[in-house]
């Protein structure tokens, strides 16, 4: 196949044809055998090594999702988002370290869920116009570079691929069982559209095609989680003694402590947990337009343009519980090392929130992409191609409300908070809440609007030059302009103790449902002894309510007057705006060469250079104080605005040498050595200083800044690969690599402090409420108490009242005599040297002409550099490290076409730092789903179809040191579509 010796699109799609303008390396399938054989077409004529798959037949790609098409292939496994598949890990390297062509050009990426990352979302782009999946595992000179794990290239249908005009029409129904189980106020639509269309025309003489392609889809889905979004306070040891953190010591008048973490024992406590429920609501617009012109066969000219949308839509809601590590608090451990409780609650002096959550924002996600391609052929065995594009991607908020924001509200009624860790769904105890007697009333809200925007503008130009029967010398220059820009802005309101009165909501403003239903997939969902009720509110509702409260005449709350804009995201200003530009200029030559031995070998060596500037323009936002306005809130406050550049650079010289042998007509060695790179992520690029703006900095802020001087990954790779094709449809193969990776990037954390702020946490007022007040480090409100009652009026102290349940309000500000403020202060360096190693095994086999087939592979991956979960410093691991296997069985027969498919992966490191900022791993538990596709010919022209996605519920879940310690459970449901393509 034409499409194996060579990434770009040009390469591909425009070689010499015939009159009637249908391309000789285009292979035209139909069904689900003629797609097998031209994917090991694909394998088996390729230089060094690749997998693919290759469309069924116009418009018809085997998966709805490009992500889940690409898992089935040995190597690959896929992040999952809202139930669907995004990103992609290659061999064991994460999302970040695969490069993602579309039709051989590099796109742009934006994305706020993963802001400051350069790997491709999967589900931005619909699959019905994609022709092929091209996945590139071996580095050749005429690659782009970016890609160690992998590099993917996207193929979509170009009007020279087809004869005279074909055309085809898709529509389904789609029905997600997760949209339904939520509160009636998240619930979406039972039933969501997908329609398709691709159109395909060549002029008679072959001179003039155009194709063009539109999709449009509507799902509704549900996602609901339980978290402890702010992660595990420790590890400790069990002989640490440090107040408010520690256990309560042995012998201690108060708390009790059941089978005690031993003094070396390291253990956890939770920091808080609570359910969640979000209801998604997602609209994909997918449109792309062709152009090809060949006025004579050795000219061909294409103009394209592509389009793609994706909006989200969330709706959430949540209820959740804030741990003050309490002395008294109660505890049951499992004993051993690295301990999470098997059992844990707290007593509180006074009534504690009891925090609901409602959020509603909306995201948009649009990609633009203009390009040209002209192929000329001036003789024979000789092929020149230029290829331009400009290309932008853009991330957005799609909602007034901005693109995310929550409402914090709560009733202050809590006691005796616990959590049972002992089944399957932890269950959450609150004894004494009162929602009745202690309204729900309104403690913060936070409105952010983050953009983001990347841009690429990219010139290739490459030929090749048959030297002689058996040499074919490649070479090419090019140069690439990548910008990204990312900005955000925050209006927060900090009134954790109460924003407003617990009388300014009516009763009837939240909706009261259970709990339990909500996790049903889960073991313990429903066990005794936990609270399971959840309050939900219109979000439009609850904002207006809220800002009418906070902006009466004469109210003023902890930190400051509110008005109709504090209630609202800041579109006009930002408070961080990074730009980051990346230019490279490229070099190649390859020379390949059969050869006739004892046995034909086939041999490609090629030399691959570039150059690349960084510059880093960066908007910084000066801390100057902190003030302490509630239990445990100390949000910082800031200065104007000011911007920062810097500049790096590097350059690199990237050999590769790829063989095959033809041992028998049947079976294929391969061997391949090669060097590659992948470019850090944005943000670890990124100069300026970045200060945390929450407002949970009692023990300490956070902060981070970028460097531009960073180089990229570099991977030394070796790959060896054995392949036995026994029958057209069959094959059965054994790949083993390995690579050596330098100039990882990794992150270093140091405590220090930024911009001279002092905190009142430790200074004199605080320590004289501990000398002379009787409080404990523990009891904050006691210590707020004793310093608003005894030091109102001095500096840094304000008080502004009581509260509802009899605390001093007000506001302790950090004063020059209070201790410096320590902030962990993150950056990133070009660590020590990692390697991985592995091995895939994959058989493919059609039975003969029963119409049975199956496809199954496995791929082993392992490193030296695992996190080690008994060392409580920063440490350097691979992320996204996993075994995986797919097993499919497949029937084409008599008009049916069955596809059952289960996909499994193991558990990984998804990230060193938990939800609270800590130096704690987070892994993903291994996972399984199990999808179904069967379609019926009803005629020639017409299919009828029913998929079914996660048939068998399959839930996720996360875990730091331990599986016992509890991340998060999240539950979605599965997914059914019906409907019929009509082909032209």
């Amino acid at each position: 196949m034409g499409a194996a010796n060579g990434i770009a699109a040009p390469t591909d799609q425009t070689g010499s044809t015939p009159a009637q303008g249908v391309a000789t390396n285009t292979v035209v399938v139909t069904g689900i055998r003629a797609s097998m054989q031209s994917t090991l077409n694909l394998k088996k004529n390729s230089d060094g090594i690749v997998d693919g798959i290759v469309a069924e037949d116009i418009g018809k790609f085997p998966d709805t999702n490009l992500a889940e098409s690409l898992q089935r292939i040995t190597g690959v496994s896929i992040d999952r988002q809202n139930g669907e598949g995004q990103k992609i890990t290659v061999r064991g390297m994460g999302p970040d370290f695969n490069l993602v062509l579309l039709n051989g050009r590099q796109m742009p990426t934006a994305d706020l869920n993963d802001a400051n990352g350069r790997s491709f979302s999967f589900d931005n782009l619909a699959s019905d116009a994609i022709s092929q999946l091209q996945v590139y595992k071996t580095s050749r000179a005429q690659d782009p570079s970016g890609g160690i794990g992998a590099t993917v290239n996207i193929m979509t249908a170009r009007p020279f691929d087809q004869k005279g005009t074909v055309a085809s029409v898709g529509v389904k129904g789609v029905v997600d069982q997760s949209s339904q189980n939520l509160p009636d106020l998240l619930k979406g639509k039972r039933v969501t559209p997908e329609v398709s269309g691709i159109f395909s025309t060549v002029t008679k003489d072959g001179m003039w095609g155009f194709s063009g392609n539109a999709s449009y889809s509507k799902r509704d889905s549900g996602l609901n989680r339980a978290q402890i979004a702010n992660g595990w306070i420790g590890p400790y040891k069990g002989s640490d003694v440090i107040d408010g953190s520690t256990l309560p010591q042995p012998g201690a008048p108060v708390g009790s402590v059941t089978n005690r973490p031993g003094p070396n024992d390291l253990y956890e406590r939770p920091q808080n947990f609570g359910y969640q429920v979000n209801g998604l609501e997602r609209e994909r617009v997918n449109g792309q337009a062709v152009l090809q012109f060949r006025p004579v066969k050795e000219l061909t000219a294409t103009l394209d343009y592509t389009f793609a949308q994706n909006k989200l839509h969330t709706r959430r809601a949540e209820m959740s519980v804030w741990f003050a590590q309490t002395p008294t608090s109660t505890s049951t451990w499992p004993g051993g090392s690295n301990q999470a409780p098997l059992t844990y609650s707290e007593v509180y002096n006074t009534p504690q929130d009891m925090s609901v959550i409602s959020a509603d924002y909306a995201t948009k996600n649009t990609l633009n992409s203009v390009g040209f391609n002209t192929v000329w052929k001036p003789q024979s065995g000789l092929r020149f191609t230029l290829d331009a594009h400009s290309s932008s991607a853009e991330s957005k908020a799609d909602s007034p409300w901005g693109s995310s924001n929550q409402l914090s509200n709560a009733s202050f009624s809590r006691g005796r908070t616990s959590i049972d860790f002992t089944h399957e769904l932890p269950i959450l105890g609150i004894d004494g809440t009162n929602v009745a007697a202690e309204p729900i009333q309104a403690t913060g809200s936070q409105f952010s609007n983050t953009y983001v925007k990347s841009t690429v503008k990219q010139l290739q130009l490459s030929g090749e030059w048959k030297v002689a029967d058996a040499s074919n010398l490649n070479f090419g220059v090019g140069y690439t302009d990548v910008k990204n820009r990312s900005t955000s802005s925050l209006v927060q309101n900090n009134g954790w103790s109460g924003l407003t009165s617990k009388n300014d909501y009516p009763a009837s403003l939240f909706q009261k449902s259970d709990t339990a239903s909500y996790f049903d997939q889960f073991g313990g969902a429903g066990a005794a002894g936990m609270f399971r009720d959840f309050y939900t509110a219109d979000f439009g509702a609850l904002r207006a309510a809220t800002a009418a409260a906070a902006t009466k005449p004469g109210y003023v709350s902890n930190d400051g007057l509110k008005t109709q804009a504090s209630f609202l995201p800041n579109f006009a200003t930002t408070d961080s705006d990074q730009r980051l530009e990346e230019k490279t200029t490229t070099a190649y030559v390859a020379l390949s060469q059969d050869w006739e031995l004892a046995i034909p070998v086939h041999t490609s060596v090629g030399l691959h250079f570039e150059k690349t500037k960084v510059t880093s323009v960066a908007q910084v936002l000066p801390a100057t104080g902190v003030t302490w306005i509630s239990q445990n809130e100390l949000p910082l406050t800031f200065a104007g605005t000011a911007y920062s550049t810097t500049h790096g650079s590097y350059s690199n010289v990237l050999p590769n040498v790829n063989a095959d042998f033809d041992v028998t007509s049947n079976f294929k060695v391969r061997a391949g050595a090669g060097v590659t790179i992948s470019r850090a992520r944005y943000n670890e690029l990124q100069g300026g200083l970045n200060i945390g703006t929450g407002s949970d900095y009692y023990l300490g802020g956070t902060a981070a800044t970028g460097n531009p001087s960073l180089k990229p990954v570099k991977s030394k790779n070796l790959d060896l690969s054995f392949e036995w094709y026994f029958t057209k449809h069959s094959v059965a193969s054994l790949g083993l690599f390995n690579k050596k990776l330098t100039d990882y990037t990794a992150q270093s954390q140091v405590l220090e402090n930024q911009y001279g702020i002092h905190t009142p946490i430790g200074g004199g007022y605080y320590k004289a409420a501990l000398a002379t007040g009787g409080c404990t480090v523990a009891d904050t409100n006691c210590i707020r108490n004793y310093i608003l009652n005894t030091y109102n009026g001095q500096p840094g102290v304000t008080k502004t009242g009581v509260n509802s349940v009899g605390n001093a309000t007000g506001v302790i500000t950090g004063i020059p005599s209070d201790p410096l403020m320590q902030f962990r202060t993150s950056s990133f360096v070009n660590a020590n040297p990692a390697s991985l190693h592995g091995a895939e095994l994959a058989v493919q086999h059609m039975f003969g002409e029963t119409g049975f087939g199956v496809q199954a592979n496995y791929t082993y991956v392992t490193s030296p550099l695992k996190y080690k979960n008994d060392q409580t410093t920063d440490q350097f691991a691979i992320l996204g490290l996993s075994n995986s296997a797919n097993l499919v069985g497949i029937y084409e027969n008599f008009g049916w076409t069955v596809r059952l498919a289960y996909n499994w992966r193991d558990s990984f490191l998804a990230s060193k730092t938990d939800g609270g900022g800590h130096l704690d791993p987070v892994y993903t538990k291994a996972y399984g789903q199990t999808d179904l596709s069967v379609g019926y010919a009803v005629t020639k022209n017409l299919n009828v179809l029913f998929e079914g996605i996660n048939l068998t519920n399959s839930t996720q879940r996360q875990y730091g040191r331990t599986q016992a310690h509890f991340l998060n459970a999240t539950q979605t449901g599965p997914r059914y579509m019906v409907g019929a393509r009509y082909t032209f």
